[in-house]
């Protein structure tokens, strides 16, 4: 009778212990658990963000779904219906399931599942998931250049921005893979070209004539790929009479100028030095003896006096 008293007491002193120490049976509190906690979808495919209920004594829980983007929650179920973001496009199944039939880019969040058990003595109990929708590539823009001179450098391009998580890209030169490193292909170890997989950038140093051909892109992640069209790129000869024929223009160009400048400076010289010798002192006019004029008209007037 001793003992079943004492382990009694005991039984009471351990619950009073967990109690005051946080720790709580599981009959005695609501305890969550989900099997992901980093959940990955494809998009339009549907996905399930699990929320198991380990431990609960109250026979009607309330549960609640959050949803938590850029740190601000809003329901996605309340008040036992789908709501906000996925309205229409799911629905709660045992015991705390939340199905989503076709996921969008837009589902990329935190979702916390919350249940509440008033019977409880541990009456709440929350777990965080978080979901990220991974989304396929487009269609890549690719820019090959029409035509490229033997030992000249150049550069082909590709990109697409819808991917999720961020594509990776690979060249392909008529129908055939280019390695990322040429070196570890005997097909290609004679190439000279590097290949940037994450901003989709294909150079070479110098282009030989092997070069030429169709070349295309695959933009790729974990949700698909896609490619754009083949484009050839010819790889012409270096035209020495062109470079002969446009340094000489440049040459006879340069002579040209000088020779009308040449001929310009002689002009102004010949100008200054006509106008020089043509210059003539303008000729003064005969001065007029005013005084003598004067007399011989008085004297003329002065013969006839009486």
């Amino acid at each position: 009778m001793k003992r079943c008293k004492m382990a009694m007491a005991r039984l009471v002193a351990c619950i009073v212990l967990y109690t005051s120490l946080g720790h709580i049976p599981s009959s005695l509190g609501v305890i969550l658990r989900t099997t992901d906690k980093i959940v990955w979808a494809n998009e339009f495919e549907p996905i399930e963000l699990t929320c198991l209920i380990e431990s609960i004594s109250t026979n009607n829980p309330r549960i609640e779904w959050k949803k938590i983007k850029n740190g601000v929650p809003s329901y996605v179920y309340f008040q036992n219906k789908i709501s906000g973001d996925l309205e229409n496009r799911a629905q709660l199944r045992e015991p705390a399931n939340i199905l989503i039939f076709n996921t969008s880019r837009a589902d990329t969040a935190e979702y916390r599942c919350e249940v509440a058990a008033i019977e409880d003595q541990r009456d709440f109990d929350e777990i965080l998931i978080s979901l990220a929708v991974r989304v396929k590539p487009v269609v890549p823009r690719c820019s090959v250049p029409e035509s490229v001179t033997v030992g000249t450098s150049t550069e082909l391009r590709c990109l697409e921005n819808e991917g999720f998580p961020a594509s990776q890209y690979r060249w392909f030169h008529n129908n055939e893979e280019l390695p990322q490193d040429p070196k570890t292909s005997q097909r290609f170890v004679n190439f000279s070209y590097i290949i940037n997989p994450d901003i989709g950038s294909l150079k070479f140093r110098r282009v030989r004539k092997e070069d030429a051909g169709e070349y295309y892109c695959q933009a790729k992640n974990d949700a698909g790929n896609a490619q754009c069209s083949p484009k050839v790129m010819d790889v012409c000869d270096v035209d020495v009479l062109g470079i002969f024929l446009q340094s000489c223009g440049g040459l006879m160009a340069v002579v040209t100028l000088i020779f009308v400048i040449y001929l310009m400076k002689r002009l102004c010289c010949y100008k200054s030095v006509y106008n020089g010798n043509n210059y003539n002192t303008p000729a003064q006019a005969p001065a007029i003896d005013y005084a003598d004029a004067d007399e011989g008209h008085f004297r003329h007037k002065s013969s006839f006096i009486i």
